[in-house]
This record gives C-alpha cells, structure tokens and sequence, in this order.
C-alpha cells in the first residue's frame, strides 16, 4: 500500500535550517498496524504529516497504492484525503459548536451521497464505537474516552483504507486508552490498515510492526511474535 523511498523533509527561515527527516524508507503493506515510536522531537508527527499528504518531502518518492503523491497536485491530494485516508489526533479536534453526530458527519462533507446514506453511515460509525447514545451531545459533555472515539467514527465514517493515529491514547487514562486500542485492533482485525504514532510501549506491542526512531531515522523495524 505504502512505500517510502529516501523521504526527507527541512524547514528552513531566513537563519535557520532545519533537517526533519532524512533518508526513510519504509514500506506498508495494506492490512498491517504498524506503530512508531520515538523520543519527541525525533520527526514521527512530520513523517505521519507526509504520510497523511498534510505536509510534503522536500525529496523522495512516496507511492501510495502505485501512485507516486509526492508531488501531486493539492486537489488530487484532497481526494486522496477525503476517499481513502481517516486521520485521528491526540487532541480529539472536534468542533464544540456541534453536535458528536455532526462532528462525525464531518467526515463525509465532500462525499457526494444521499442525506440518507449520510446518516446511516455515521450511525452505523457511532454504534460501532459504542457512542450512539450521544449523537446529540456536544463534545464538552463528553469524557475524554468519548471523545476520542468520537473521532475515531470520525476517522473511519468514510471507510478509509488507511486509518493515521497521531497519539490517539495521549491524553487518556489507562481505561480509556485501552478502549480506544481495542477499537483499532478490532479495525485492523476488519482489513483497516493503521499506523500509529505512540510513546506507549504496552501500546505500539499491540501493533503488529514496531519502527523505532531518532533524529530524523529510522533506527529498526521490527515485527511482533505471532
């Protein structure tokens, strides 16, 4: 599904240069769950940014199912978003304003579908992460184990074939957290392909693939005992 050739990425200033990333290769085949770990400030956040075409390498190749994105356009770097990719963040990100069932809605608002598959597709998102019963909630009357699972409907409304967690279990306690890894592991286990940034060791042995970095490397790639 995924391959990585020679990615790097430097944030430059005026003054100064900054060397993100440098020389990753990385492969993913489609149905893994593969974690990345790593101090902070190592370029996990940068290069799930790339993965996720938020942000660009200055140089390499990434092929995503064949097609080289790299250096697509941003409309078709949008589609590729909205059809194929779910994104999940540390801080929930959902918008307060709305309800937990416009909130998930929100990952179906450039999908040109009926208003009735609309629904039945985040109450099917909602159920599957045991939230239904707050659709007309707002997220402050939420905890955060709620939350996060709402953004994992979110995340997966569309029926992405890659799932990005960026420390989806950062903010929550032990219960929570394992509730949300149980919900990954269970979409892995329906055919999701998940990559996951986490400073949890207990959690990255979960994923099937661990990839250790530092400074901008990849250190090792090592797969977990079946």
């Amino acid at each position: 599904m995924i391959h990585l050739e020679r990615i790097s990425r430097l944030f430059r200033s005026d003054e100064v240069e900054t060397t993100a990333l440098t020389d990753i290769d990385l492969t993913v085949e489609a149905g893994e769950f593969v974690a990345i770990m790593g101090p902070s400030g190592c370029g996990k956040s940068t290069l799930l940014n790339i993965l996720g075409t938020i942000d660009r390498p200055t140089d390499g190749r990434y092929l995503f199912e064949g097609d080289d994105v790299a250096k697509e356009p941003e409309p078709e770097l949008a589609r590729l978003r909205r059809d194929r990719l779910g994104f999940v963040f540390q801080s929930f990100n959902l918008i307060d304003e709305l309800t937990i069932g416009e909130n998930v809605a929100l990952g179906l608002a450039y999908r040109n579908m009926p208003s009735k598959e609309k629904r039945e597709r985040v109450d099917a998102a909602m159920d599957r992460v045991g939230i239904a019963h707050r659709r007309n909630h707002h997220p402050h009357q939420l905890s955060g184990g709620q939350q996060q699972r709402a953004a994992i409907a979110r995340a997966i409304v569309g029926s992405p074939k890659l799932i990005l967690a960026d420390e989806p279990t950062g903010n929550l306690d032990t219960e929570n957290g394992a509730q949300v890894m149980e919900i990954l592991t269970e979409l892995n286990a329906e055919g999701a392909t998940i990559i996951m940034v986490t400073h949890s060791p207990a959690h990255a042995d979960i994923a099937k693939r661990t990839v250790h970095m530092l400074d901008g490397r990849i250190l090792t790639s090592a797969r977990r005992a079946a």
